[in-house]
């Protein structure tokens, strides 16, 4: 066995090596270092501290959050995005620093320049912010101005339709404008919308610019409510611009009713009346109206007296109606009205004399009797009642009409009249003398039968009765004659043609049977 020449061994312990490395001292600066850094939302401060995982974590924090903001809209980055992202970041820089606090940094190992480093990258997320809100800001404005042309396009297709079918979209457009002038004021849309107001109501009045005024009414009306819902400011003079439009619109188009005969003429005389009382258009209403009396006048002795009359009805109709609703600017209809219900009354009797030269027997008769009631003291009064006799002669004897009746009366040839009728009888006759009168009925009288009168030596008024009559003095000539029975009687007027010869005496006796019978 050998020695060990240097003597005997002798034993030792060898400690054994650590894992890790001891924990640092806590270092507070070195805490709000880490950080710092990781509030740059890259994770440096867990690079810092070789915590690579957690590095990358918020690397794709970042990453995700870029990915959803960019490229830069109107709408923004989503609210719950961005909240996360940040409860991340106020995360992780919890976290580091709470890491950070007995945990020796990397490079750079001193904890000041570590922090100054973090305080400068902050500027990398606050620069991105500042951008970012820059590329929203002008992605917002781009929007603003996608939507202006959107109702700049709505306003002209709308311009290509009539009113009627254009004005949802002319609505829409509006609400458009409104929207951005009120709640988008200050952007570069908002600031383009007043001129926009000036083509929107050129193009919705465009009707009145082409001289088509009763289509331009409608236009200008609503035109006058967009006030009420646009800003006065960005409206400015475009406020009253339909007013004077509006005023000449009712007028032109009322006058245009007027002289063709319709009906919306009283709408559109009390509407311009009723809205512009003061307007330089209203005070041409009267005016306008008189000149159609007097057209309607004229007309009475023109070709179409009836239609004439008809007219000046209407007219005083609805010039009265007119005038009750116009008020103190209706001043002057209420005496065109009056013209009109005159001129009516007097036109008559050229209506009736038409009517009786037209061969109208029965409307001759009706207008003859209406104008004797209707004119007291009418200067033809005398000779309507004549024509209307003479009018209802000749509904039974066309042959009476002829001749229009006038005024004559007498002559050299005695006609008597008996009544061999139990019913009152009024006698029409007409000719060169027209006239009437009514014989009483003959109380001894009765009514005969078909049998009698179609026998052989029938004649009535031969009995020797008292019979009542009444004599005539008429002229030579042809002379016709109609027996009208009165009361319930149902008979039918009886007529006969007499030709009046001098040297002669006529009698004509009315009876009765189912029908009226006459002979002389």
């Amino acid at each position: 066995m050998s020695e060990n020449p240097y003597g005997p061994s002798q034993g030792f312990a060898v400690p054994p090596m650590p894992s890790a490395p001891p924990p640092a001292p806590p270092d507070g600066l070195r805490a709000a270092a880490v950080a710092v850094l990781n509030l740059s939302g890259l994770g440096l401060g867990y690079a810092l501290l070789r915590r690579w995982v957690l590095m990358a974590a918020c690397w794709v924090a970042t990453v995700v959050l870029l990915l959803v903001a960019l490229p830069a809209d109107a709408d923004g980055v989503p609210g719950a995005a961005l909240t996360v992202y940040v409860l991340l970041l106020l995360l992780a820089a919890v976290h580091g620093a709470l890491a950070g606090l007995r945990t020796r940094l990397t490079r750079p190992g001193r904890a000041p320049l570590a922090l100054l480093l973090g305080v400068v990258l902050l500027a990398v997320p606050a620069g991105g912010v500042v951008w970012y809100d820059d590329a929203h800001e002008e992605a917002v404005q781009q929007a603003l101005l996608d939507r202006l042309d959107q109702a700049d396009r709505m306003v002209t297709a709308a311009g290509r339709h009539r009113f009627a079918t254009a004005q949802g979209d002319y609505r829409e457009a509006l609400g458009i404008y409104r929207d951005l002038a009120v709640d988008h004021a200050g952007s570069r849309a908002a600031d383009q919308v007043p001129d926009r107001m000036r083509t929107y109501y050129t193009t919705v009045g465009a009707a009145y610019g082409h001289k088509e005024y009763c289509d331009a009414v409608e236009p200008l009306k609503y035109l006058r409510t967009v006030p009420g819902t646009m800003p006065k400011k960005q409206l400015g003079s475009l406020a009253q611009w339909p007013d004077d439009r509006l005023a000449t619109s009712l007028y032109e188009c009322g006058s245009a009713a007027l002289a063709g005969g319709r009906a919306d003429w009283v709408t559109r005389f009390g509407d311009l009346l009723g809205t512009f009382p003061q307007s330089a258009s209203s005070a041409k209403v009267a005016p306008a109206v008189d000149a159609a009396v007097k057209n309607a006048e004229n007309d009475v002795n023109g070709g179409r007296p009836c239609t004439a009359v008809e007219q000046l009805r209407e007219l005083n109709t609805r010039i009265t109606d007119l005038s009750g609703t116009a008020g103190s600017a209706g001043d002057g209809l209420s005496k065109s009205a009056d013209r009109a219900d005159r001129s009516g009354d007097a036109g008559e009797y050229a209506c009736g004399v038409d009517q009786y030269k037209d061969g109208d027997f029965d409307a001759a008769q009706k207008t003859m009797e209406q104008y004797v009631t209707d004119n007291k003291n009418g200067g033809n009064r005398d000779r309507a009642k004549k024509i209307a006799i003479g009018a209802e002669v000749a509904q039974t004897l066309p042959a009476a009409g002829k001749k229009l009746p006038t005024t004559a009366s007498g002559g050299s040839i005695s006609v008597t009249v008996k009544n061999d009728s139990p019913d009152d009888v009024t006698v029409l006759y007409t000719g060169p003398v027209t006239g009437s009168f009514t014989l009483k009925g003959c109380g001894s009288c009765k009514a005969y039968s078909l049998a009698d009168t179609l026998g052989i030596g029938f004649k009535p008024c031969s009995s020797g009765k008292n019979y009542p009559q009444r004599s005539l003095s008429l002229p030579v000539g042809t002379t016709y004659f109609v027996h009208k029975p009165h009361g319930g009687s149902t008979a039918t007027p009886a007529s006969d043609t007499a030709k009046l010869r001098s040297g002669y005496i006529y009698t004509e006796c009315a009876y009765t049977t189912r029908t009226l019978g006459s002979g002389y």
